[in-house]
Protein backbone atom coordinates (compact mmCIF):
# COMPACT_ATOMS: atom_id res chain seq x y z
CA UNK A 1 0.00 0.00 0.00
CA UNK A 2 1.39 3.06 -0.64
CA UNK A 3 -0.07 6.60 1.07
CA UNK A 4 -0.51 9.22 -1.14
CA UNK A 5 -0.83 12.92 -0.52
CA UNK A 6 -4.17 13.52 0.05
CA UNK A 7 -3.86 11.24 2.82
CA UNK A 8 -5.59 7.64 1.31
CA UNK A 9 -3.59 4.23 0.13
CA UNK A 10 -3.39 3.12 -2.67
CA UNK A 11 -2.14 -0.09 -3.88
CA UNK A 12 0.81 -0.48 -5.95
CA UNK A 13 -0.19 -1.43 -9.25
CA UNK A 14 2.71 -2.30 -12.42
CA UNK A 15 0.04 -1.10 -15.18
CA UNK A 16 -0.04 2.30 -13.52
CA UNK A 17 3.77 2.41 -12.55
CA UNK A 18 4.49 0.99 -17.09
CA UNK A 19 1.86 3.76 -17.88
CA UNK A 20 3.56 6.53 -16.02
CA UNK A 21 6.54 5.77 -17.31
CA UNK A 22 5.32 5.91 -20.81
CA UNK A 23 4.99 9.63 -20.08
CA UNK A 24 8.93 9.51 -20.40
CA UNK A 25 8.82 7.30 -23.85
CA UNK A 26 6.01 9.73 -25.37
CA UNK A 27 7.91 12.79 -24.93
CA UNK A 28 11.27 11.37 -25.49
CA UNK A 29 11.27 12.28 -29.24
CA UNK A 30 10.54 15.99 -29.00
CA UNK A 31 14.11 16.22 -27.29
CA UNK A 32 16.27 13.97 -29.33
CA UNK A 33 14.68 14.93 -32.74
CA UNK A 34 14.16 18.28 -32.67
CA UNK A 35 15.91 19.74 -29.85
CA UNK A 36 19.23 18.09 -30.39
CA UNK A 37 19.77 15.67 -33.79
CA UNK A 38 17.51 16.54 -37.03
CA UNK A 39 15.68 19.85 -36.58
CA UNK A 40 17.76 21.87 -35.14
CA UNK A 41 20.06 21.41 -37.49
CA UNK A 42 18.11 22.14 -39.56
CA UNK A 43 17.10 25.15 -38.71
CA UNK A 44 20.56 26.36 -37.90
CA UNK A 45 22.04 25.23 -41.70
CA UNK A 46 19.03 25.52 -43.87
CA UNK A 47 16.34 28.03 -42.88
CA UNK A 48 18.88 30.77 -41.11
CA UNK A 49 21.37 32.44 -43.75
CA UNK A 50 24.75 31.62 -42.08
CA UNK A 51 25.29 28.87 -39.09
CA UNK A 52 25.96 31.53 -36.99
CA UNK A 53 22.49 33.13 -37.24
CA UNK A 54 20.74 29.67 -37.04
CA UNK A 55 22.51 29.08 -33.67
CA UNK A 56 21.98 32.73 -32.29
CA UNK A 57 18.08 32.66 -33.10
CA UNK A 58 18.31 28.87 -31.68
CA UNK A 59 19.51 29.63 -28.23
CA UNK A 60 16.83 33.34 -28.01
CA UNK A 61 14.05 30.44 -28.23
CA UNK A 62 15.88 28.13 -26.01
CA UNK A 63 15.99 31.37 -23.23
CA UNK A 64 12.58 32.16 -24.14
CA UNK A 65 10.90 28.73 -23.67
CA UNK A 66 13.12 28.79 -20.10
CA UNK A 67 12.23 31.91 -18.79
CA UNK A 68 8.90 30.75 -19.58
CA UNK A 69 9.06 27.34 -18.21
CA UNK A 70 10.49 29.58 -15.05
CA UNK A 71 7.73 31.88 -14.35
CA UNK A 72 4.67 29.12 -14.83
CA UNK A 73 5.78 25.36 -13.72
CA UNK A 74 6.11 27.03 -9.74
CA UNK A 75 2.69 28.50 -9.74
CA UNK A 76 1.06 26.05 -11.94
CA UNK A 77 2.27 23.35 -9.24
CA UNK A 78 1.40 25.30 -6.47
CA UNK A 79 -2.38 25.56 -8.16
CA UNK A 80 -1.84 21.37 -8.73
CA UNK A 81 -1.43 20.98 -5.17
CA UNK A 82 -4.03 23.02 -4.04
CA UNK A 83 -6.63 21.15 -6.53
CA UNK A 84 -4.55 17.51 -5.99
CA UNK A 85 -4.73 16.90 -9.77
CA UNK A 86 -2.39 16.58 -11.98
CA UNK A 87 -3.43 14.53 -14.61
CA UNK A 88 -6.30 17.09 -16.05
CA UNK A 89 -2.93 19.90 -16.33
CA UNK A 90 -1.02 17.19 -18.17
CA UNK A 91 -3.95 17.07 -20.73
CA UNK A 92 -4.26 20.85 -20.90
CA UNK A 93 -0.76 21.37 -21.97
CA UNK A 94 -1.06 18.66 -24.36
CA UNK A 95 -2.92 19.96 -26.63
CA UNK A 96 -0.53 23.09 -27.83
CA UNK A 97 2.64 20.68 -27.58
CA UNK A 98 1.53 18.43 -30.04
CA UNK A 99 0.10 21.33 -32.20
CA UNK A 100 3.41 22.75 -31.99
CA UNK A 101 4.95 19.38 -33.05
CA UNK A 102 3.08 19.69 -35.83
CA UNK A 103 3.97 23.01 -36.69
CA UNK A 104 7.58 22.35 -37.81
CA UNK A 105 6.47 20.73 -41.07
CA UNK A 106 5.46 24.17 -41.99
CA UNK A 107 9.02 25.61 -41.90
CA UNK A 108 9.87 25.35 -45.23
CA UNK A 109 13.22 26.01 -46.89
CA UNK A 110 13.14 29.81 -48.51
CA UNK A 111 9.49 30.46 -46.95
CA UNK A 112 9.57 33.55 -46.11
CA UNK A 113 7.40 32.53 -42.20
CA UNK A 114 9.28 29.47 -42.03
CA UNK A 115 12.08 30.84 -39.28
CA UNK A 116 9.44 32.65 -37.04
CA UNK A 117 7.11 29.50 -37.58
CA UNK A 118 9.97 27.14 -36.13
CA UNK A 119 11.08 29.47 -33.53
CA UNK A 120 7.50 29.76 -32.11
CA UNK A 121 6.83 25.88 -32.72
CA UNK A 122 10.16 25.43 -30.46
CA UNK A 123 9.07 27.77 -27.94
CA UNK A 124 5.76 26.50 -27.35
CA UNK A 125 6.46 23.15 -27.62
CA UNK A 126 9.47 22.94 -25.06
CA UNK A 127 7.20 25.06 -22.86
CA UNK A 128 4.22 23.09 -22.77
CA UNK A 129 6.23 19.60 -22.54
CA UNK A 130 8.30 20.83 -19.49
CA UNK A 131 5.50 21.93 -17.64
CA UNK A 132 3.15 18.68 -18.26
CA UNK A 133 6.30 17.21 -17.31
CA UNK A 134 6.25 19.05 -13.89
CA UNK A 135 3.20 17.08 -13.06
CA UNK A 136 3.94 13.38 -14.38
CA UNK A 137 6.72 13.95 -12.18
CA UNK A 138 4.56 14.87 -9.06
CA UNK A 139 2.01 11.78 -9.20
CA UNK A 140 5.57 9.36 -8.58
CA UNK A 141 4.77 9.19 -4.52
CA UNK A 142 1.53 7.65 -5.40
CA UNK A 143 2.73 4.63 -7.64
CA UNK A 144 5.70 3.40 -4.95
CA UNK A 145 6.47 3.46 -1.23
CA UNK A 146 9.33 6.07 -0.75
CA UNK A 147 12.32 3.52 -0.42
CA UNK A 148 11.81 2.80 -4.20
CA UNK A 149 10.72 6.20 -5.77
CA UNK A 150 14.07 6.16 -6.80
CA UNK A 151 13.91 3.04 -9.03
CA UNK A 152 10.92 4.37 -10.34
CA UNK A 153 12.46 7.44 -11.45
CA UNK A 154 15.37 5.50 -13.29
CA UNK A 155 12.82 3.31 -15.16
CA UNK A 156 11.02 6.28 -16.29
CA UNK A 157 14.65 7.84 -17.74
CA UNK A 158 15.07 4.41 -19.15
CA UNK A 159 12.35 4.49 -21.01
CA UNK A 160 13.00 8.21 -22.41
CA UNK A 161 16.69 6.48 -23.74
CA UNK A 162 14.93 3.48 -25.37
CA UNK A 163 12.65 5.64 -27.10
CA UNK A 164 15.32 8.37 -28.10
CA UNK A 165 17.11 5.28 -29.24
CA UNK A 166 14.50 4.17 -31.28
CA UNK A 167 12.67 7.40 -32.56
CA UNK A 168 16.58 8.78 -33.99
CA UNK A 169 17.69 5.45 -35.63
CA UNK A 170 13.93 5.30 -37.34
CA UNK A 171 14.73 8.77 -38.15
CA UNK A 172 18.12 8.20 -39.70
CA UNK A 173 17.28 4.93 -40.84
CA UNK A 174 14.25 5.90 -43.22
CA UNK A 175 13.37 9.86 -42.80
CA UNK A 176 16.31 12.13 -43.08
CA UNK A 177 18.94 12.14 -46.13
CA UNK A 178 22.25 12.92 -46.72
CA UNK A 179 22.41 16.63 -48.28
CA UNK A 180 24.46 15.24 -51.14
CA UNK A 181 23.11 11.95 -52.23
CA UNK A 182 19.63 12.26 -51.02
CA UNK A 183 19.62 9.06 -49.18
CA UNK A 184 19.16 7.77 -46.00
CA UNK A 185 21.73 6.19 -43.61
CA UNK A 186 20.34 2.61 -44.36
CA UNK A 187 21.31 3.84 -48.00
CA UNK A 188 17.49 4.32 -49.76
CA UNK A 189 15.91 7.47 -50.35
CA UNK A 190 13.11 8.71 -47.76
CA UNK A 191 10.10 6.46 -46.91
CA UNK A 192 6.39 7.69 -47.89
CA UNK A 193 7.74 9.90 -51.06
CA UNK A 194 9.40 12.70 -48.38
CA UNK A 195 11.46 15.03 -50.84
CA UNK A 196 15.03 15.05 -49.59
CA UNK A 197 15.11 18.68 -51.61
CA UNK A 198 12.78 20.06 -49.55
CA UNK A 199 14.12 18.71 -46.27
CA UNK A 200 11.27 16.66 -45.77
CA UNK A 201 13.09 14.16 -43.96
CA UNK A 202 14.03 16.41 -41.03
CA UNK A 203 10.67 18.74 -41.03
CA UNK A 204 8.54 15.35 -40.53
CA UNK A 205 10.23 14.95 -37.12
CA UNK A 206 7.46 17.24 -35.89
CA UNK A 207 4.65 15.31 -36.58
CA UNK A 208 6.22 12.22 -36.07
CA UNK A 209 6.89 13.19 -32.58
CA UNK A 210 3.39 14.37 -31.87
CA UNK A 211 1.62 11.42 -32.93
CA UNK A 212 4.48 8.96 -31.28
CA UNK A 213 3.14 11.24 -28.12
CA UNK A 214 -0.49 11.08 -28.81
CA UNK A 215 -0.27 6.96 -29.26
CA UNK A 216 1.78 6.51 -26.28
CA UNK A 217 0.66 9.03 -23.61
CA UNK A 218 -2.67 7.68 -24.03
CA UNK A 219 -2.17 4.47 -20.99
CA UNK A 220 -0.85 7.49 -18.56
CA UNK A 221 -4.41 8.63 -18.59
CA UNK A 222 -5.88 5.59 -18.73
CA UNK A 223 -4.16 3.79 -15.97
CA UNK A 224 -2.49 6.10 -13.83
CA UNK A 225 -4.31 7.01 -10.50
CA UNK A 226 -4.77 10.51 -9.64
CA UNK A 227 -5.86 12.66 -6.49
CA UNK A 228 -9.86 13.46 -6.17
CA UNK A 229 -10.08 17.19 -6.34
CA UNK A 230 -9.84 19.07 -2.88
CA UNK A 231 -11.36 22.46 -4.10
CA UNK A 232 -12.27 24.72 -6.82
CA UNK A 233 -9.90 26.03 -9.50
CA UNK A 234 -10.54 29.32 -8.74
CA UNK A 235 -9.88 28.92 -5.28
CA UNK A 236 -7.06 26.81 -6.04
CA UNK A 237 -5.59 29.81 -7.89
CA UNK A 238 -5.70 32.13 -4.55
CA UNK A 239 -4.48 29.22 -2.54
CA UNK A 240 -1.81 28.19 -4.91
CA UNK A 241 -0.45 31.51 -5.46
CA UNK A 242 0.18 32.10 -1.54
CA UNK A 243 1.55 28.70 -1.02
CA UNK A 244 3.82 29.35 -4.30
CA UNK A 245 4.82 32.14 -2.17
CA UNK A 246 5.11 30.32 0.92
CA UNK A 247 7.03 27.68 -0.78
CA UNK A 248 9.60 29.73 -1.98
CA UNK A 249 10.33 31.53 1.49
CA UNK A 250 10.48 27.76 2.39
CA UNK A 251 12.48 26.83 0.38
CA UNK A 252 15.23 29.48 1.01
CA UNK A 253 14.74 28.84 5.35
CA UNK A 254 15.43 25.43 4.41
CA UNK A 255 19.49 25.59 3.93
CA UNK A 256 19.41 21.76 2.61
CA UNK A 257 16.66 22.17 0.06
CA UNK A 258 18.30 25.43 -1.02
CA UNK A 259 21.93 24.51 -1.18
CA UNK A 260 19.83 21.54 -3.70
CA UNK A 261 18.16 23.56 -5.75
CA UNK A 262 21.01 25.78 -6.38
CA UNK A 263 23.54 22.66 -6.75
CA UNK A 264 20.92 21.51 -9.52
CA UNK A 265 20.63 24.48 -11.00
CA UNK A 266 24.21 25.05 -11.43
CA UNK A 267 24.72 21.15 -13.09
CA UNK A 268 21.98 21.44 -15.52
CA UNK A 269 23.27 24.69 -16.70
CA UNK A 270 26.37 22.46 -17.63
CA UNK A 271 24.19 19.69 -19.26
CA UNK A 272 22.50 22.18 -21.07
CA UNK A 273 25.73 23.71 -22.91
CA UNK A 274 27.33 20.21 -22.90
CA UNK A 275 23.86 18.57 -24.52
CA UNK A 276 24.05 21.84 -26.72
CA UNK A 277 27.38 22.00 -28.52
CA UNK A 278 28.16 18.49 -28.06
CA UNK A 279 27.39 18.29 -31.87
CA UNK A 280 28.65 21.39 -32.98
CA UNK A 281 32.00 20.47 -30.68
CA UNK A 282 32.20 17.39 -33.00
CA UNK A 283 32.11 18.48 -36.12
CA UNK A 284 34.37 21.08 -35.34
CA UNK A 285 37.29 19.41 -33.69
CA UNK A 286 36.87 15.93 -35.32
CA UNK A 287 35.30 16.63 -38.42
CA UNK A 288 32.36 14.59 -37.98
CA UNK A 289 29.61 14.61 -40.26
CA UNK A 290 25.28 14.27 -39.77
CA UNK A 291 25.61 10.35 -39.87
CA UNK A 292 28.80 10.34 -37.79
CA UNK A 293 27.65 12.13 -35.43
CA UNK A 294 24.04 10.25 -35.35
CA UNK A 295 25.71 7.08 -34.72
CA UNK A 296 27.70 8.83 -31.79
CA UNK A 297 24.18 10.01 -30.36
CA UNK A 298 22.45 6.15 -30.63
CA UNK A 299 26.24 5.47 -28.87
CA UNK A 300 25.79 7.52 -26.33
CA UNK A 301 21.81 7.13 -26.05
CA UNK A 302 22.52 2.71 -25.49
CA UNK A 303 24.95 3.77 -22.71
CA UNK A 304 22.72 6.03 -21.28
CA UNK A 305 20.13 3.00 -20.98
CA UNK A 306 22.60 1.34 -19.20
CA UNK A 307 23.28 3.64 -16.86
CA UNK A 308 20.18 4.90 -15.95
CA UNK A 309 19.07 1.38 -14.38
CA UNK A 310 21.81 0.65 -12.53
CA UNK A 311 21.92 4.37 -11.10
CA UNK A 312 18.00 3.62 -9.95
CA UNK A 313 19.29 0.88 -8.07
CA UNK A 314 22.18 2.19 -6.42
CA UNK A 315 19.94 4.97 -5.69
CA UNK A 316 17.90 3.22 -4.16
CA UNK A 317 20.61 1.34 -2.05
CA UNK A 318 22.77 3.93 -1.37
CA UNK A 319 20.50 7.06 -2.07
CA UNK A 320 20.24 9.78 -4.39
CA UNK A 321 23.43 12.01 -3.09
CA UNK A 322 26.15 9.52 -3.67
CA UNK A 323 24.73 9.05 -7.33
CA UNK A 324 24.49 12.57 -7.88
CA UNK A 325 27.97 13.28 -6.35
CA UNK A 326 29.25 10.51 -8.25
CA UNK A 327 27.71 10.89 -11.58
CA UNK A 328 29.59 14.82 -11.22
CA UNK A 329 32.81 13.64 -10.93
CA UNK A 330 32.33 11.49 -13.78
CA UNK A 331 31.30 14.48 -16.05
CA UNK A 332 34.21 16.23 -15.15
CA UNK A 333 36.74 13.80 -15.75
CA UNK A 334 35.41 12.93 -19.03
CA UNK A 335 34.85 16.77 -19.83
CA UNK A 336 38.06 16.85 -19.60
CA UNK A 337 39.23 14.13 -21.45
CA UNK A 338 36.58 15.55 -24.21
CA UNK A 339 38.03 19.16 -24.50
CA UNK A 340 41.86 17.91 -24.79
CA UNK A 341 41.02 15.67 -28.17
CA UNK A 342 41.07 16.98 -31.81
CA UNK A 343 41.80 15.10 -34.73
CA UNK A 344 45.48 14.09 -34.06
CA UNK A 345 45.56 15.19 -30.48
CA UNK A 346 44.52 13.53 -26.88
CA UNK A 347 45.16 14.76 -23.51
CA UNK A 348 46.12 18.05 -25.14
CA UNK A 349 50.07 17.16 -26.23
CA UNK A 350 49.59 13.65 -26.88
CA UNK A 351 50.09 13.59 -31.43
CA UNK A 352 48.71 10.41 -33.09
CA UNK A 353 47.46 10.02 -36.72
CA UNK A 354 44.67 11.11 -38.33
CA UNK A 355 42.53 8.81 -39.57
CA UNK A 356 42.55 7.51 -43.40
CA UNK A 357 40.26 9.45 -45.90
CA UNK A 358 37.03 7.58 -45.52
CA UNK A 359 37.66 5.74 -42.62
CA UNK A 360 35.02 6.19 -40.07
CA UNK A 361 35.86 6.49 -36.38
CA UNK A 362 39.56 4.98 -36.88
CA UNK A 363 41.52 7.33 -35.63
CA UNK A 364 42.42 7.31 -31.62
CA UNK A 365 41.06 10.35 -30.77
CA UNK A 366 37.75 9.78 -32.55
CA UNK A 367 37.64 6.58 -30.49
CA UNK A 368 38.72 8.01 -26.92
CA UNK A 369 36.19 10.59 -28.02
CA UNK A 370 33.17 7.95 -28.69
CA UNK A 371 34.55 6.15 -25.19
CA UNK A 372 34.03 9.19 -23.03
CA UNK A 373 30.81 10.25 -24.93
CA UNK A 374 29.65 7.16 -23.62
CA UNK A 375 30.70 7.67 -20.35
CA UNK A 376 28.94 10.57 -20.29
CA UNK A 377 25.61 9.69 -21.86
CA UNK A 378 26.07 6.60 -19.01
CA UNK A 379 25.69 9.24 -15.57
CA UNK A 380 23.63 11.93 -17.54
CA UNK A 381 20.24 9.91 -16.96
CA UNK A 382 21.57 8.81 -13.19
CA UNK A 383 22.34 12.46 -12.55
CA UNK A 384 18.79 13.75 -13.84
CA UNK A 385 16.98 10.89 -12.47
CA UNK A 386 18.49 10.78 -9.14
CA UNK A 387 17.68 14.74 -9.01
CA UNK A 388 13.82 14.23 -8.59
CA UNK A 389 14.18 11.09 -6.68
CA UNK A 390 16.32 13.55 -4.08
CA UNK A 391 14.02 15.72 -4.10
CA UNK A 392 11.12 13.54 -3.45
CA UNK A 393 12.79 12.91 -0.06
CA UNK A 394 13.68 16.39 0.76
CA UNK A 395 10.56 18.25 -0.02
CA UNK A 396 7.28 18.32 2.01
CA UNK A 397 5.02 15.60 0.72
CA UNK A 398 2.07 18.12 0.69
CA UNK A 399 3.45 20.47 -1.30
CA UNK A 400 5.84 17.96 -3.96
CA UNK A 401 4.11 19.58 -6.87
CA UNK A 402 5.14 23.00 -5.96
CA UNK A 403 9.13 21.91 -5.03
CA UNK A 404 8.98 19.84 -9.01
CA UNK A 405 8.05 23.28 -9.61
CA UNK A 406 10.78 25.04 -7.84
CA UNK A 407 12.88 21.76 -9.30
CA UNK A 408 12.25 23.11 -13.18
CA UNK A 409 12.52 26.93 -11.91
CA UNK A 410 16.40 26.01 -11.17
CA UNK A 411 16.24 23.77 -13.81
CA UNK A 412 15.38 26.57 -16.34
CA UNK A 413 15.44 29.98 -14.58
CA UNK A 414 19.68 30.00 -15.65
CA UNK A 415 19.80 27.63 -18.37
CA UNK A 416 21.03 30.73 -21.36
CA UNK A 417 23.82 31.14 -18.65
CA UNK A 418 25.99 27.85 -19.81
CA UNK A 419 25.48 28.38 -23.55
CA UNK A 420 26.24 32.08 -23.20
CA UNK A 421 29.43 31.16 -21.44
CA UNK A 422 30.73 29.03 -23.64
CA UNK A 423 29.84 31.66 -26.61
CA UNK A 424 31.84 34.25 -24.76
CA UNK A 425 34.99 32.28 -23.56
CA UNK A 426 34.84 30.57 -27.65
CA UNK A 427 34.85 34.21 -28.98
CA UNK A 428 37.40 35.53 -26.84
CA UNK A 429 39.79 32.66 -27.01
CA UNK A 430 39.42 31.76 -30.83
CA UNK A 431 39.34 28.31 -29.42
CA UNK A 432 36.25 25.32 -29.16
CA UNK A 433 38.33 23.78 -26.42
CA UNK A 434 38.61 26.62 -24.80
CA UNK A 435 35.18 27.34 -24.51
CA UNK A 436 33.71 24.00 -23.49
CA UNK A 437 35.74 24.02 -20.42
CA UNK A 438 33.80 26.32 -18.98
CA UNK A 439 30.78 23.34 -18.80
CA UNK A 440 33.49 22.01 -16.08
CA UNK A 441 32.79 25.10 -13.87
CA UNK A 442 29.25 24.58 -13.86
CA UNK A 443 29.78 20.96 -12.77
CA UNK A 444 32.45 22.07 -10.05
CA UNK A 445 30.14 24.11 -8.76
CA UNK A 446 26.92 22.01 -8.57
CA UNK A 447 29.67 19.60 -6.96
CA UNK A 448 30.41 21.74 -4.50
CA UNK A 449 27.41 22.76 -3.19
CA UNK A 450 26.02 19.05 -3.30
CA UNK A 451 28.31 17.93 -1.04
CA UNK A 452 26.86 19.59 1.84
CA UNK A 453 23.39 18.52 1.20
CA UNK A 454 21.53 15.74 3.66
CA UNK A 455 19.33 13.62 2.54
CA UNK A 456 16.42 13.50 4.52
CA UNK A 457 12.71 14.80 4.05
CA UNK A 458 11.83 18.52 5.02
CA UNK A 459 8.86 18.65 7.97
Amino acid sequence: MVTVPDGSTLKTDPRAILSWALYDWAAQPFFTLVTTFVFSPYFASVLAATPEEGQSLWGFATAAAGLGIAILAPILGSIADATGRRKMWIFVFSIPFVISCWMFWYATPGGSNSIAIAMIAFVVGTLSIEVATVFNNAMMPSLVPAPQVGRLSSFGWAMGYVSALITLAIALLLFSANADTGKTLAGIYPVFGLDPATREGDRVTGPFSALWYLVFVLPMFFFVPDALAKTKITTAVREGLSELAASLAQARANRNIFHFLIANMSFKDGLVALFAFGGIYSEGQLGWGSIEIGIFGIIVIIAGIGGVLLGGHLDDKFGAKPVLLVSLIVLMVCGFGMVSIDKTTVLFFIQTQEAPEGAQFASVPEQMFIGLGAIVGAVAGPLQASSRSLLIRLAPKEHISQFFGLLALSGKVTSFMGPLAVGIVTTLSASQAGGMSVVLVFFAVGLVLMWGVKEQRAG
